[in-house]
């Protein structure tokens, strides 16, 4: 919607439907004293992104209430009944995090789906986002929905819907249940009224399958019984990681784990924290602190949905220091493929996944082991996308992204940040069992493959204008691209978005095979890598930065370091990004 006008009437339609009183009450109010705010609430209808459906929770068609999540689960509702016409019931499994309205936003889509004549599946508590990607391959459900808003602020809350794999959706699924749910134009074409029979509550059987599968990843149980004493110090940041995680560490044999326990408490206002992001360095300030006070070798924080997690470990000076999502990749890849080299699994069927703003360091680790290395476009769902394309051909080993998720095995089809911390801890222990810690590891791949540096900046901007400017500046980009940064010729441009790689010196074009995504890749002289990609999930523009060279030695880490910050500083200077 383009004018005042056309989000009055959208707004107005609100006070003429069957909404509740308390709803109408605020529009009316927002009607008569907040024009930006109803614009905001009403310009658009919250669609399925990245991630699915996102927002920040209020009244409103580009808002999560009731309504919203009632009718978005008509329209994913009726498109499954398109798609498994012979199935009678449709099955479908239900979960949430501690967000507030979580619970609540479960309940409306188990009513609405039990009144379409579904069997809903619907944990009877809080539960991991990974979990609920196994309980639908493990339950033989159609689909599935976790409500959550993951690493958000605490205003928003979200819908992430899964495929029959335990996948997020992907085109065309994703794209249909948009069409679909546009069909739904008041909520008169919603059932809301639930069949009790046929909501079937699940718990404690699933989490025990569950971690079942997750401890069966282990590779190297006897140096953790020989460092079963590695102090961990691990914080759930007010999510549903409390439960599974530490219990995880504890079957894995890890017996001193300490949690952060202000911390441990589930609560949707997140109120230790600006915002419950472990990508977030003062996420984990409550958590590193315990750390310092009990001299702990690890820590580790999950977000609310527990899908993602950041570390901090000790280095060369004993300082607690934190390891960004591509570290955390590089250590797990490094010791998953290790080992399973030194057990004799490797048969020459294995791969592994990324994506295309993760650390390239992932696909010359993987090429050392003679892995094949596999690179998708940005989002968790094209990584369960590749699994699901070599599935029964092909051995998938361990998948990451550089925002701090990784999936290990393919039981799940979602990142999963409960078997990463396990394996995390596993990889720890495993290098104190030969005198050697996390950082050292670190170090060693360094080394070995050279030292690869990576920079991310956000920019947000809030509304509806701001999703019009961050598109200004996808714009600007292709329409003058830069020749170049930072005093580095620009020698290659990939746009994902036109599917055309771009050699600068000739105009020589390329196909560029993945699918069609609103990204730019400017690839440097020097080496360095620049991604530029809206968000799909949040009002954001994000700029990765990418940049590498040698580490001739441990000694050498500081000084080399210093100089790839100050390449990205220049990067950053020279698109005047700040």
């Amino acid at each position: 919607m383009d004018n005042a006008n056309s989000v009055t009437e959208r707004a107005q339609k609100w006070l003429d439907g069957s909404f509740d009183d308390e709803t109408k009450a605020i529009v009316k109010n927002l009607m008569e004293t907040n024009q930006t705010e109803l614009t905001d609430s009403f310009y658009r209808d919250l669609e399925f992104g990245t991630g699915g459906l996102r927002g920040i929770m209020g009244v409103g068609t580009n808002r999560m209430n009731k309504y919203t999540v009632g009718m978005a689960t008509q329209g994913l509702a009726n498109y499954l009944r398109m798609m498994f016409p012979e199935l009678n019931p449709v099955k479908m499994a239900i979960s949430h995090d501690s967000r507030n309205n979580s619970k609540y936003f479960a309940q409306i889509v188990a009513e609405v789906l039990s009144a379409n004549g579904f069997r809903v599946f619907l944990f009877d508590d809080l539960r991991p986002t990974p979990e609920l990607s196994f309980a639908i391959r493990k339950l033989g459900c159609q689909s599935g929905v976790m409500v959550t808003a993951s690493h958000n602020p605490k205003e928003y809350n979200g819908y992430k819907a899964y495929w029959d794999d335990g996948a997020q959706m992907i085109t065309p699924h994703d794209e249909n249940v948009i069409k679909e749910v546009q069909k739904i134009t008041s909520i008169d074409d919603v059932k809301w009224t639930g069949i009790k029979e046929n909501i079937v509550p699940v718990g404690a059987e699933i989490d025990r399958e569950y971690l079942d599968h997750v401890l069966a990843l282990s590779l190297s149980p006897d140096a953790i019984h020989r460092q079963k004493n590695l102090k961990i110090v691990y914080t759930p940041l007010h999510g549903c990681g409390r439960k599974l995680v530490p219990e995880i560490l504890a079957r894995f044999g890890f017996e001193n784990i300490h949690m952060v326990k202000e911390q441990a408490i589930a609560d949707g206002n997140f109120p230790t924290v600006h915002s419950p992001n472990p990508e977030e360095h003062d996420a984990l300030d409550m958590a590193i602190k315990l750390a310092e006070e009990l001299s702990a070798d690890l820590v580790m924080a999950t977000d609310p949905d527990a899908d993602r997690v950041g570390i901090a470990v000790r280095n060369h000076k004993n300082q607690m220091v934190l390891l960004n999502g591509n570290q955390t990749a590089a250590l797990l890849f490094y010791y998953i493929l290790n080992r399973w080299k030194e057990l004799g699994k490797l048969k020459g069927d294995e791969f592994i996944v990324s994506t295309i703003v993760t650390t390239k360091l992932l696909s010359e680790i993987a090429a050392s082991f003679g892995i094949e290395y596999f690179e998708c476009l940005t989002g968790f769902k094209f990584i369960a996308d590749v699994i699901r394309q070599h599935e029964g051909e092909k051995t998938y080993i361990v998948g990451g992204e550089e925002s701090y998720g990784y999936l290990i095995g393919d039981f799940v089809r979602d990142k999963d940040a409960v078997s990463a911390c396990a394996m995390i801890a596993e990889t720890a222990a495993f290098m104190a069992d030969s005198g050697k810690s996390l950082f050292d590891l670190l170090l060693d791949i360094y080394q070995k493959y050279g030292f690869f540096k990576e920079g991310l900046i956000s920019v947000t901007r809030k509304g509806k204008s701001g999703a019009e400017e961050i598109q200004q500046i996808m714009v600007g980009y292709r329409n003058a691209p830069p020749v170049e940064i930072n005093n580095s010729k620009v020698i290659k441009i990939k746009d994902y978005l036109l599917q055309k790689e771009t050699e600068v010196s000739t105009g020589n074009e390329t196909p560029v095979s993945l699918p069609k995504s609103n990204v730019l890749q400017f690839l440097l002289e020097d080496g360095s890598v620049i991604s530029v990609r809206p968000s799909g999930t949040e009002p954001k523009i994000k700029f990765y930065f990418g940049v590498r060279e040698p580490l001739k030695s441990a000694g050498e880490f500081e000084q080399t370091e210093q100089r790839l910050n100050e390449k990205i500083a220049g990067i950053i200077s020279s698109m005047k990004l700040q």
